[in-house]
């Protein structure tokens, strides 16, 4: 039995930070940082029959063409992450009467739609990246028995191409789900992996007033190749929510709309136009995803 300061619940039997029951989660679920981009989905909807919100994690269940979909802002950082992504699996595979897991488990399908800064000069702001798979240089799924799920090589190359100084901790390379990627792939979509930081600052190679330990951080990130695939963007939540899905038996995808381009200094005249063509998209390709 998972005790009571392990699975906190609401006197109303909701679970403690995402004020949802298991009744009010659908099977697919959207991810947005930004507590505000909720209704910029759900404004597609056809009924939106669930809202609630506690803190930044805003939550909304409704119907897209039929198809019932969850929408859900985890705030910022990786550490939101583990909140959201351990509560959403317990809204689904937990009896919270017997708080023992469920012999049946079910399997989320989990499409981040976030934002997000491009590393390399051929990836325009105001286009989209599919995170093949999350490089995660935050340590927050360092806490989880996760070798099983790393890709090891590419960690290893990635360590050894930028001199990574390891009291930062060791980088983690999770891959996202197969069978979504090829799913939500189309041509005008470039792909690559998605490094997430655990800070916006220094933790990304921004300078304000404080020093960095490595101040060439960037241009190492943009230049690391593996097996043909490069660090196509960075953020600070893909590698989390790869990691946390893998280990608990879940697909997830992330979708970045490519706001800002590092490499080149410049940032989308409308990103506001980059981030809705992203959500509408994002609609379309899981009304087609399957039937429940």
């Amino acid at each position: 039995m998972i005790k009571a300061s392990e699975l906190i619940l609401n006197p109303d039997g909701s679970v403690y930070h995402l004020n949802a029951r298991p009744e009010n989660i659908a099977q697919d679920i959207i991810f947005v940082g930004d507590q505000d981009r909720v209704e910029k989905i759900t404004q597609y909807f056809d009924t939106v029959t669930f809202r609630t919100q506690k803190r930044e994690f805003k939550t909304q269940t409704g119907t897209y063409k039929g198809k019932e979909l969850t929408v859900i802002s985890t705030g910022i950082g990786p550490d939101n992450i583990d909140i959201v992504m351990n509560e959403l699996d317990a809204l689904h595979n937990i009896d919270f009467e017997t708080r023992k897991p469920k012999k049946e488990l079910t399997k989320l399908h989990i499409i981040r739609v976030g934002t997000s800064g491009s590393l390399q000069k051929n990836i325009p702001v105001d286009s989209i990246v599919i995170s093949t798979a999350g490089l995660g240089m935050d340590n927050m799924l360092r806490s989880y028995k996760m070798e099983d799920v790393c890709n090891m090589k590419m960690e290893d190359a990635f360590i050894k191409h930028t001199q990574w100084n390891l009291d930062k901790g060791r980088p983690y390379v999770i891959e996202c789900s197969e069978m979504l990627k090829k799913h939500f792939d189309s041509e005008d979509i470039h792909k690559g992996i998605t490094a997430t930081s655990g800070g916006f600052y220094g933790p990304q190679g921004r300078v304000l007033r404080l020093q960095l330990e490595d101040d060439k951080l960037n241009d190492t990130l943009s230049s690391f190749e593996f097996k043909k695939q490069k660090l196509t963007n960075l953020e600070m939540e893909t590698a989390a929510i790869y990691g946390l899905s893998s280990l608990l038996g879940h697909d997830a995808l992330s979708m970045n709309a490519i706001v800002a381009n590092r490499a080149n200094g410049t940032f989308s005249e409308d990103p506001y136009k980059a981030i809705d063509s992203l959500i509408q998209y994002t609609l379309e390709k899981l009304v087609s995803l399957y039937n429940h």
